[in-house]
């Protein structure tokens, strides 16, 4: 089974290097990695050339933003799982990838959800944020698996769709809700923690963020056409603090 993982970047030339060397540190060998690159204007494509050997595919050129980066890394995979690496997150241990086939092989699925690690920039763990109790009904009331724990098989870009570039920053929970709530694709949580992320990103900071999710989290529902209650997708944070209690 070949997994293709994706690295979208641009001006990342302060964690390219990590990420990188964590996908060339697999035990798991019949990996393609591609990595797509946004015209940076820092050293990151002095990196992509350095290591390049431990790189498949690479492609620097300017897009349309982060989903549009990601569709291009789509369209060029050819493995039969696809599976996203952000440029400033690292896999979880050396055996992720290796976890995630045997997952695959035993589970006839189209997609497998997991856990992340969240931590900041000196290493301290803040939290694992696990898929355990997810399920695709969560979706209408804006709860989604964290997007790097995913793996999709990568007939499902093809049959059903890519990121949608109208979005800002919820095209991932509108791809996320397309393939499992409308379409109802196969799924299973594996229980593997895939990927160690830094603390912070596009969609989880401040006030005028978590309005304009909201927003795209509803925008995502409507488009799909399910029927959701926009009050507690507004207070999510609510059902969110009453989780971690129960925990």
């Amino acid at each position: 089974m070949k997994i293709t993982i994706i690295t979208v970047c641009y001006n990342s030339a302060a964690t390219l290097e990590k990420t990188i060397l964590s996908v060339a540190g697999q035990s798991y060998k019949n990996i393609e990695y591609i990595v797509v690159d946004g015209n940076s204007k820092d050293t990151t494509k002095d990196i992509i050339l350095k290591h390049e050997d431990k790189i498949t595919k690479w492609i620097s050129e300017p897009d349309k933003g982060l989903y549009d980066a990601m569709n291009k890394g789509i369209t060029l995979a050819t493995g039969d799982i696809v599976g996203i690496l952000n440029s400033d997150d690292t896999f979880y241990s050396t055996t992720v990838i290796e976890e995630i086939a045997a997952f695959h092989i035993k589970n006839t699925i189209d997609a497998s959800v997991g856990n992340i690690m969240q931590h900041k920039e000196n290493g301290t763990t803040v939290r694992i944020y696990s898929s355990k109790y997810w399920s695709p009904e969560k979706l209408k009331i804006g709860f989604m698996p964290p997007h790097p724990s995913i793996f999709f098989k990568r007939r499902l870009f093809e049959e059903l769709g890519f990121y949608k570039l109208d979005f800002i920053i919820g095209a991932d929970y509108e791809l996320i809700t397309r393939f499992f709530l409308k379409e109802k694709i196969s799924w299973k949580y594996s229980g593997i923690t895939t990927t160690a992320m830094l603390v912070g990103g596009l969609s989880s900071s401040g006030r005028s963020s978590y309005n304009l999710i909201t927003k795209e989290i509803q925008k995502a529902l409507h488009m799909n056409a399910i029927d959701f209650s926009g009050l507690k997708i507004r207070m999510r944070f609510v059902w969110k603090t009453i989780g971690f209690l129960k925990k």
